[in-house]
C-alpha cells in the first residue's frame, strides 16, 4: 500500500542547504562581534576635544602656537604678536559670542565698524581669518568650546568646585586631562587610545560615583580594574597610567576635585552662554 501525501518521509537538508546556513550563522556572529567591538572601542570625544583637533587641522596653532598657547610675532601691531587663548584672549573676546564671531567673521562686529580698529589692524602683518565659509556650524561652535576651555572663561560659582579646578591644576592634573580637564590627550594602548575627559561619555564608564573617583585619585585605579583582567590589559599598555596621588593631598582635596567634576559635567547639559567669570 501506498504511503499517502501525509504519511512521507520528509527529506533532510541538502548538503548546499547546510552551508548556507552556517555561513548565515557565521555571518551574523562575526556582524555582532563587530558592532560589539565598535560600541566598545568608538571614540566618545567632547565638543572641546574635537574644537582642539580642528584648531590643529585648520592652521589655527600656525598663528596662536601649540592648542593656542604661544602667539606668533606680529609686526605692525602695538602688541608686537598674535593673542594666545590662554593669557591674553581676555583683551579680546568678553565673550562668549565675542570668541564666535572672531572665529566665523574674522572679528567681532563692534571692532569690524570701528574705522579705527579696521585701519590698526591694517598694520599688522597677521590677520584673523573668516572660517564662516570654511565650517559648519557645529564646526564653529566646537572650535568656541576649545577656545572658552583653554581660555578658562567659563568658571565655578561655587567656592568648592573653584578651588577643586586649582587643585587639579597644581596636582597636575591638567597634563594628561587637557585645560580644564576638557580635552582628550593621546594615550596609545588605551582602550579607546587616549585619555578620557572628565566632562566627556567615558567618565561614566570608569567612575560610577564619588566613592569610585576617590580610589581613582589615591590609589590610580577604581578597585573594580584591578581584577578584571581586560582593563589590565589596557591599563598596563598604556604609556600615561594614572599616578597615585595618596600623599600628595591636602585635605578636602577629593571632595573639592569631585565637586568641580559634578560642575564640569552639569556645564556640559546646558546651553547657557558662557561669560569671563
Amino acid at each position: 500500500m501506498a504511503r499517502g501525501e501525509s504519511g512521507s518521509t520528509p527529506r533532510a537538508p541538502s548538503r548546499a542547504s547546510r552551508l548556507r546556513l552556517l555561513l548565515i550563522a557565521a555571518t551574523l556572529l562575526v556582524l555582532t562581534f563587530l558592532a560589539a567591538a565598535y560600541w566598545i572601542f568608538r571614540p566618545n570625544l567632547t565638543a572641546a576635544e574635537r574644537g582642539r583637533r580642528l584648531a590643529e587641522s585648520n592652521g589655527c596653532f600656525g598663528c596662536h602656537g601649540p592648542e593656542g598657547l604661544r602667539g606668533s610675532g606680529n609686526p605692525g601691531r602695538e602688541e608686537g604678536a598674535v593673542p594666545n587663548f590662554e593669557g591674553t584672549l581676555m583683551m579680546y573676546a568678553e565673550s562668549e559670542q565675542d570668541v564666535r564671531e572672531w572665529i566665523r567673521d574674522g572679528a567681532p562686529r563692534a571692532r569690524r565698524e570701528d574705522p579705527a580698529w579696521r585701519a590698526e589692524r591694517a598694520k599688522g602683518a597677521v590677520r584673523m581669518p573668516a572660517y564662516g565659509r570654511r565650517l559648519s556650524e557645529r564646526e564653529i561652535e566646537d572650535l568656541v568650546a576649545f577656545v572658552m576651555t583653554v581660555g578658562e572663561m567659563h568658571a565655578p560659582e561655587d567656592s568648592l568646585a573653584l578651588h577643586g579646578r586649582e587643585r587639579a591644576e597644581a596636582l597636575g592634573c591638567f597634563g594628561c586631562h587637557g585645560a580644564g580637564g576638557r580635552l582628550a590627550r593621546p594615550n596609545p594602548g588605551s582602550l579607546k587610545g587616549y585619555v578620557p575627559p572628565w566632562d566627556g561619555p567615558d567618565f561614566l564608564e570608569l567612575v560610577s560615583g564619588e566613592g569610585e573617583f576617590r580610589e581613582w585619585v589615591e590609589e590610580g585605579v577604581g578597585q573594580r580594574f584591578r581584577t578584571n583582567p581586560v582593563a589590565q590589559f589596557f591599563l598596563k599598555r598604556a604609556p600615561l597610567k594614572m599616578p597615585a596621588y595618596r600623599d600628595h593631598l591636602e585635605p578636602g582635596d577629593v571632595q573639592a576635585l569631585w565637586a568641580y567634576v559634578q560642575w564640569l559635567r552639569a556645564a556640559r547639559t546646558t546651553s547657557k552662554p558662557a561669560s569671563i567669570p
